[in-house]
């Protein structure tokens, strides 16, 4: 294990080229949490398909997704699926068409798949009180049973989040949590509209250690407006005190023509690509400096987390909930906007709560969108998942796995030459290895093999 540890340890960025990241940057690219993309998906790929894919789930493992859309109010830089609302009738209709929509695919499903991971995301999942949780955590469990000890993992706000919702938590089998922190800068907050003290915090993630939890993420952001190396110095020094097992350390995407509420920010305010940077440097060198391990993108975990020992291995996985070491395993996802993965194909439900709920309520399925995928598609979502996960990959052996894929490379071969000769990957016949200067650049270094990326030119968030 050391051998694998050493390893990762060695393969980590080791320093950073401005005048490559800021050229390469500039470029919009996708951020591969699935192939294609999912704005390459069908809206033609409605209820029947979704029952025909769900008809075919069953018989390999499954991670389980559900979606807490609601929030108590709006975090201004927000890029999710979220809803504010004091609505107590519309979390009841919530909680209602949740357990319609489990019991619709378990329905379907030929088999019970065993259950090896559970993920509530939002939202803020924790907008629901200890008996709505409890509620929840127990119409899943009555639907697909998973045993003790599963990573079973959920968001919080530390902010709305009470010690009691902790404890209820782990009464119910949870054993993960990820924090969302962002800046612990007063300046930054108010900007942001997200007021969370550091003493909040900490309560939060010493209870969630003393009851057992054994993994505490922490999510961090920087990009935001007004913020400024120095000060995001002290936001990482009150991290340092934490001690989180993972940090997610995510740019801020300023799309404001998606998401209208980002309008408040001024431009002015925002850091510019110079000063993001100088934000991504200081951090990434810092993190490294206390002994983290730059797992992958954007997370980063101590050297005893599974992540880092899944990665050096050779079994991570990426999906829609980030890096995972559940690696061969379908998902199954529920609530608005969720989307389940079965062999490749996708399935996402509809986005507005209003929607999704009247669909189940109807005996529908939500399902509105999705893809199946052809051979090439699988073939080339394996390749970029290994350059993600393994930060290599070997052409040959994936014609071997996928006949008759991978066969004309040659506009691959240009870019991947441009690559090679910055120094972001290397090559050797038929293999690939990125090289820790590529590491920050892992969505660079994969849109080469990505033809529908080639075939659309449409704008994307930003690389950094």
């Amino acid at each position: 294990m050391e051998a694998t540890l050493q390893k990762a340890r060695t393969e980590e960025p080791t320093g950073i080229d401005h005048a490559l990241l800021e050229r390469y940057g500039a470029i919009p690219v996708p951020r591969y949490t699935s192939y294609p993309p999912a704005n390459h998906w069908e809206s033609k790929f409605g209820e029947l398909e979704a029952r025909e894919t769900f008809r075919t789930a069953g018989s390999r493992a499954a991670s389980l997704y559900v979606h807490v859309p609601f929030c108590r109010k709006l975090c201004y830089y927000c890029g999710c699926n979220m809803l504010v609302t004091r609505s107590e009738s519309l979390v009841e209709r919530y909680l209602r068409a949740l357990e319609l929509e489990l019991d619709r695919v378990a329905a379907l499903l030929p088999s019970r798949p065993e259950i090896v991971q559970l993920h509530l995301g939002g939202g803020t999942p924790t907008y629901l009180d200890p008996d709505q949780l409890a509620r929840l955590a127990d119409a899943i469990q009555a639907r697909f049973p998973w045993k003790p000890g599963i990573e079973a993992s959920i968001e919080i706000h530390p902010a709305v989040t009470s010690v009691q919702q902790i404890r209820t938590l782990a009464r119910l089998g949870f054993n993960r949590v990820s924090m969302g922190v962002q800046d612990f800068d007063p300046a930054v907050q108010k900007r942001i509209n997200r007021k969370q003290s550091f003493e909040e915090t900490r309560i939060l993630i010493e209870e969630s250690r003393a009851l057992g939890f054994v993994s505490v993420n922490v999510d961090l952001m920087y990009g935001l407006p007004l913020q400024t190396v120095e000060h995001f110095q002290r936001t990482l020094d009150r991290v340092e005190q934490l001690r989180p097992d993972r940090i997610a350390l995510f740019g801020y995407a300023h799309v404001p023509t998606m998401k209208k509420h980002q309008g408040v920010f001024e431009t002015r305010e925002l850091p510019g690509p110079a000063d993001r940077l100088a934000l991504l440097e200081s951090s990434i060198e810092r993190l490294l400096a206390a002994g983290y391990v730059h797992v992958g993108l954007d997370h980063f975990a101590l050297e005893g987390d599974e992540l880092v020992r899944a990665r050096a291995e050779g079994t991570l996985r990426r999906n829609f909930m980030g890096y995972t070491t559940c690696s061969d395993s379908d998902v199954l996802a529920f609530g608005p906007s969720a989307i389940s993965e079965v062999r490749g194909t996708y399935v996402q439900n509809a986005r507005e709560v209003h929607d999704w709920a009247k669909m189940l309520e109807e005996g529908r399925l939500a399902a509105v969108r999705g893809h199946r995928p052809s051979t090439e598609d699988l073939a080339r979502s394996a390749l970029i998942m290994q350059l993600f996960c393994s930060l290599e990959v070997d052409l040959e052996s994936l014609r071997r796995r996928f006949p008759g894929t991978l066969q004309d490379l040659r506009a691959e071969e240009r870019d991947l030459g441009g690559l090679e000769r910055d120094g972001l990957v290397s090559r050797k016949g038929a293999r690939i290895r990125i090289t820790p200067r590529g590491q920050l650049l892992l969505r660079t270094v994969a849109a080469p093999f990505d033809t529908y990326h080639r075939a659309d030119a449409r704008l994307h968030a930003p690389a950094l």
